[in-house]
């Protein structure tokens, strides 16, 4: 187990696409997979019923909340009397999650280090599937069954922003230590939340040895992997002294109190995304306005060269550019299409992984250009990655158009 890896939350996990026997109970009673040699690495050879607390999770792209139960698995030899063959079985019970399981889910099976089971069915050809295989470094299940990782291998998967975002969604907490920030954060900030903007600087302050100048695409993920670690560190601290004073029955207090710290979250990530993108636009010298208004009071995250140059009938629609920019995206990237009316090809920048391959045919076909630190490319399949954009990419992109000359062919 490695602190900052996969390690740290799973000694073993197991993938499989779900088979249609698997998937449906009306065509079997059994809820068994058979427990084939990778499933003995993670749970031992059974002696006797072996049963194991066990959480289940569904996930689609189409709903905002997962569907959660909680239940068991039993681990068992079924052929345990039998003096030289052994028949192993993972019996799991009939839940909300399981019944909405389909032929070609995606299924994994995640041993945690405190022994309990996590058990996460995703559907099939969606993001959320991409991105839970990426996370798990399983990039193709060409074999109909299990394939598994044990801890050694999870020791080598190293937790950065986008995959942390993944554990969040499966329900896994993270409680990465700053020892070395904290003092410093409440000397600075006081037991408050200071702004976005400031704290984004000081985030970017504690990694000094990074130069977006030289690998923007690397430095992105490192300021916003860096600012979330310090702000859950921080978060802990505040939320913590909060919860310490207790509600003292003020039920409505406390709904309050906690809708506050989610919101806080969500809206703070996409908040340090913009922050650190336009840092990297002035270390470079590109020209811009941000959140300045459009059409219809529309306020793109970035326009190219400056909202004057927008409005500027005479000033060639071929020289503008626009960036969105989302850490996540699902339905939300629609939002940016009628941004900037101007300006027909739109980008996107964002730090989700493994959009699904429906998604980004959809994003072609309404000239949405998708763009991603490189480092999450990966992701993606080799089609979609032929047509993704880095940091780096749009940087040139949009540094070349500032440069071009009005000619008779821009207007």
């Amino acid at each position: 187990m490695k602190p900052g890896y996969l390690s740290e939350f799973f000694s073993g996990v197991a993938m499989k696409t779900l088979s249609a026997v698997e998937a449906d109970f009306g065509r079997s009673n059994q809820h068994e997979f058979n427990g084939v040699e990778g499933l003995k690495q993670i749970f031992g050879h059974a002696t006797g019923k072996q049963t194991f607390q066990a959480k289940f999770i569904y996930l689609t792209d189409h709903d905002d909340e997962p569907v959660i139960s909680e239940g068991f698995l039993t681990w068992y030899d079924a052929r345990e009397a039998h003096p030289t063959r052994s028949e192993h079985r993972l019996y799991f019970p009939t839940t909300e999650v399981s019944n909405c399981a389909a032929e070609g889910d995606l299924l994994v099976i995640g041993r945690r280090q405190d022994g309990s089971v996590l058990v996460v069915v995703a559907e099939a050809e969606s993001t959320v599937s991409n991105q839970i295989r990426w996370l798990f470094g399983f990039s193709d299940l060409v074999h109909p069954g299990f394939s598994v990782k044990a801890e050694t291998e999870s020791d080598q998967v190293k937790l950065e922003f986008a995959s942390r975002l993944i554990l969040d969604e499966i329900g896994i907490i993270q409680e990465e230590e700053t020892p070395n920030f904290l003092d410093l954060m409440l000397d600075k900030f006081g037991k408050k939340f200071p702004p976005t903007r400031q704290f984004s600087e000081f985030a970017r302050g504690t990694i000094v040895d990074l130069d977006p100048r030289d690998d923007p695409d690397a430095v992105l993920l490192a300021w916003m992997d860096r600012e979330e670690v310090l702000f859950r560190a921080l978060e802990r601290h505040i939320v913590g002294d909060r919860l310490q004073h207790g509600f003292t029955g003020d039920v409505e207090g406390f709904i309050s109190y906690s809708l506050s710290v989610q919101n806080r979250r969500k809206s703070r990530v996409g908040s340090a995304l913009e922050n650190h993108v336009e840092e990297i636009l002035l270390k470079h010298s590109v020209r811009y306005d941000r959140t300045k208004v459009t059409e219809n009071r529309s306020k793109p995250d970035f326009v190219f060269p400056g909202i004057a140059e927008y409005h500027d009938a005479s000033f060639p629609a071929a020289r503008l550019a626009m960036l969105g920019v989302k850490s996540t995206c699902k339905d939300r990237w629609r939002q940016v299409l009628v941004e900037a009316n101007r300006i027909g090809e739109k980008h996107l920048l964002t730090l989700e992984p493994g959009i699904s391959a429906n998604q980004t045919h959809e994003m072609q076909a309404n000239s949405l250009q998708l763009v991603l630190p490189r480092n999450l490319h990966g992701s993606y399949n080799d089609t979609q990655r032929q047509w993704l954009m880095s940091v780096s990419d749009f940087i040139g992109f949009v540094r070349a158009r500032q440069q071009m000359q009005a000619s008779p062919d821009s207007l």
